[in-house]
């Protein structure tokens, strides 16, 4: 399967930090990732790596997990990424999100998003219109930890003009279950 999209397509990719541990010292936003969850995000990275998932910027919340798992996802892919720091995608909701969105320069096609739990989930189904069945099944029922939704935008050529369930939920993938 070719994952080579005509110039005025937008891929958004939303990735839910991998598992992290418990909060010893400095609150939740100093949660650093498990064992587990360090393998996940390198799985992640290899998965976005083998389909083409290649985001041409990376925002990720400021909280240590969630720049963990970037960190991991990093290694896995073939080129580097530029990254930035972004507060507003911690513990952010949906209109959050999508100001963050909004706010992210047209030059780039592909953008990443590393966040937290519900808002990923809850902008995916947000601005999910069609897709696989399945992975829209899939999506709607959960959004675990190290979980990656895929969404196309067609007939977008900004990010500020994406729409309510306007996009196209392209594949929705989890990492193998650590045995």
């Amino acid at each position: 399967m070719s994952n080579v999209m005509p110039d005025q397509v937008r891929r958004l990719l939303l990735l839910r930090h991998a598992h992290a541990g418990f909060a010893e010292s400095g609150g939740d936003i100093e949660r650093n990732l498990s064992e587990r969850g360090l393998t996940e995000a390198l799985e992640v990275g290899r998965l976005m790596a083998t389909e083409g998932f290649i985001p041409d910027l990376a925002v990720i919340s400021p909280a240590q997990r969630t720049r963990q798992t970037w960190a991991q996802v990093q290694k896995r892919l073939p080129t580097a990424v530029q990254c930035l720091y972004e507060n507003r995608i911690y513990e952010a909701g949906i209109t959050a999100l999508l100001d963050v969105l909004g706010a992210q320069p047209d030059s780039r096609q592909t953008l990443l998003l590393v966040g937290h739990n519900p808002g990923m989930q809850g902008l995916a189904l947000k601005l999910t219109g069609r897709g696989s069945k399945n992975a829209v099944v899939r999506l709607r029922h959960e959004f675990p930890p190290a979980s990656l939704a895929v969404i196309t935008f067609p007939d977008t050529r900004r990010w500020a003009d994406i729409d309510e369930r306007s996009g196209v939920l392209e594949h929705f993938m989890t990492p193998s279950p650590i045995i």
